[in-house]
């Protein structure tokens, strides 16, 4: 890729790196919510169990979220996540399943737990490089690309577990999805580093500079020197590669691979990423809005759970949180101000 001119980083590092004010509509949120929840719920919403919960379910939710967001600042869209992190599953579960019978120790079981792993990642890699090789290459748009490779994936998905569960791995694999770290649950840990990772990646990086380019004009971004097919592939490879790591969180805490897990997840990721100011159609936001998001949405998932009101409805609560951030956007938009 050739340098940059001076004047196009300048403006790439503001795009990139401007302070969101997302984040401060997103903090006072989930002030008020913790609040709330405090006082209704006496002293159960802070209570270790609650904590840990929330550790637990945040991550896979988290690092699916992730793998969107890198999607939707490039100005794609990646449909395919959660039947590529189905398929890493299953064919992780099905090495653990085959290679490994039950209660076996010893290092032939931690070498196939390692192929387990590395298989899975490999899988979720390869379906990822498909989709940005159909985008860069053949030139479908990313919606009705990944729209495809979800509905092969799936099919295939289906196909090989006829609709049925695949279970009983061994010890240390469960491990990922339920062991805790001087307190704190592994998943959570796993989602840490991704999150950490990946806005190194985006804010320091000449991956990261591309990526946002891309977003905000991919004239512009071509014109800049930076090849768009070449990024595209390394965009859904990075997108199919975190999919990967949330099947191995995924299938370790349910102990099982399915078909048709984390299917209502889909809509979710886009809602966090959105919701955590990342533009729908490219070019802004950042990692700190997305956790603040996945943050708000578990508190009154949880909040709600524990006063027993009906599961459903924390799914009306999360549109209209949304409906408030998009509208303050628009109006500061009309205002005179910037879009957050």
């Amino acid at each position: 890729m050739r340098r940059l001119t001076s004047d196009v980083q300048k403006l790439v590092d503001l795009i990139a790196m401007k302070r969101d004010t997302t984040n401060i509509y997103l903090l006072v949120i989930l002030a008020a919510l913790i609040g709330v929840f405090s006082l209704t719920l006496s002293g159960k919403f802070f209570s270790i169990a609650n904590l840990q919960s929330i550790a637990f379910q945040v991550p896979e939710l988290g690092i699916l979220s992730i793998a969107m967001m890198i999607a939707l600042l490039s100005g794609g869209l990646n449909l395919a996540i959660i039947v590529t992190a189905n398929m890493a599953g299953i064919v992780a579960a099905a090495i653990l399943t085959h290679f490994i019978p039950e209660g076996a120790s010893g290092a032939g079981t931690i070498l196939a737990i390692g192929m387990a792993v590395l298989a899975a990642l490999a899988t979720a890699l390869l379906i990822g490089v498909l989709n940005g090789w159909i985008i860069a290459f053949l030139g479908v748009s990313p919606i009705l690309a990944s729209l495809g490779t979800m509905t092969l994936i799936g099919g295939l998905n289906v196909s090989l577990t006829k609709g049925y569960v695949i279970s009983g791995f061994p010890a240390p694999i469960l491990f990922i999805g339920n062991g805790v770290v001087f307190g704190i649950p592994m998943p959570m840990i796993i989602f840490a580093g991704c999150a950490a990772f990946v806005s190194l990646l985006l804010r320091r990086t000449a991956f990261g500079v591309s990526v946002y380019m891309m977003g905000s004009s991919e004239k512009a971004a071509h014109y800049s020197g930076i090849h768009i097919r070449k990024m595209l592939l390394k965009i859904y490879a990075l997108s199919g590669f975190l999919c990967g790591i949330a099947a191995l969180v995924m299938i370790s805490r349910f102990n099982s691979a399915k078909a048709g897990y984390a299917s209502s997840y889909l809509l979710v990721t886009i809602l966090a990423a959105v919701l955590g100011g990342i533009d729908p159609f490219g070019g802004f936001g950042k990692m700190m809005g997305l956790v603040l998001a996945l943050l708000v949405l578990q508190v009154i998932s949880s909040g709600l759970n524990l006063i027993g009101l009906s599961g459903h409805l924390p799914i009306a609560l999360w549109g209209g949180i949304l409906i408030f951030v998009l509208f303050l956007n628009i109006l500061r938009v009309r205002l005179g101000g910037t879009k957050i």
